[in-house]
């Protein structure tokens, strides 16, 4: 008999989790010290338009904690029907600042706590 397996953390339809990565401490702030990032690369065959943003997912003993919180957006317009790039891939560099793989815009932003110099 086939047994189904509940998922740890669901996310909305059509997202496309490209890319994640766990966090490094406080170095962006206090709110993304213990849980994971999440690019959502987005899918093109849906309307209205979903994803393309970056996320945060807090854990709480290594187990995903409460709802996830928009990091990076503005990727989508604001008319919800093209899209300004789209998250392929996260990473932390050395000074714990999230760098966003972008493969519309064909860059990689760089995003660090305000004030950090970087």
């Amino acid at each position: 008999m086939a047994k189904a397996i509940k998922p740890d953390y669901g996310l909305s339809s059509h997202v496309a989790p490209l890319g994640l990565a766990f966090s490094q401490g406080e170095t962006l702030s206090p709110v993304f010290a213990n849980g994971v990032f999440v690019g959502e690369h987005g899918s093109w065959d849906r309307s209205p338009l979903n994803g393309y943003q970056v996320i945060f997912v807090p854990l709480v003993n290594g187990r995903p904690a409460g709802n996830p919180i928009p990091v990076v957006t503005g990727f989508l317009a604001p008319d919800h029907k093209s899209v300004r790039g789209r998250p392929v891939g996260v990473a932390l560099d050395r000074t714990g600042a999230l760098l966003i793989a972008d493969d519309v815009g064909n860059v990689v932003w760089r995003v660090s706590a305000a004030g950090s110099g970087g």
